[in-house]
């Protein structure tokens, strides 16, 4: 690996894989926009059926499993950075960073974000 990309990976929040179904949905128009592929404390991998808009921001909700009896809904700002199609067909991958969330959701993701991964 060159000592480039070395750094960049090391600049780079940790994602955490979602091993578990959570829909993202957008809270503006109510409809999922695709399901949690992985997520860090900057940002996510979304997996749709369509393509985003270049740069789009869209204000949404997930569900965050094993903090607590029930899982924890999140809200957050994101935009778009960069989509392309999947190996699978129908399917859209799309990188995301978080422009805006509250301290109490940014709580409960850095809680999330601290649990041991389980398969």
């Amino acid at each position: 690996m060159s000592e480039n990309i070395a750094s960049i990976d090391q600049r780079r929040a940790l994602r955490k894989r979602a091993n578990f179904t959570a829909v993202v949905t957008d809270v503006i128009t109510g409809q999922p926009i695709g399901h949690l592929g992985n997520l860090s404390a900057n940002g996510m991998l979304l997996i749709s059926t369509h393509p985003p808009r270049s740069e789009a921001i869209y204000q949404v909700s997930l569900s965050l499993p094993g903090l607590g009896s029930s899982p924890q809904s999140i809200e957050v700002g994101i935009q778009e950075q960069w989509h392309e199609a999947a190996a699978s067909p129908g399917q859209v991958w799309s990188g995301y960073r978080i422009v805006a969330i509250d301290d109490a959701d940014a709580a409960l993701l850095d809680a999330w974000l601290e649990q041991p991964e389980r398969d």
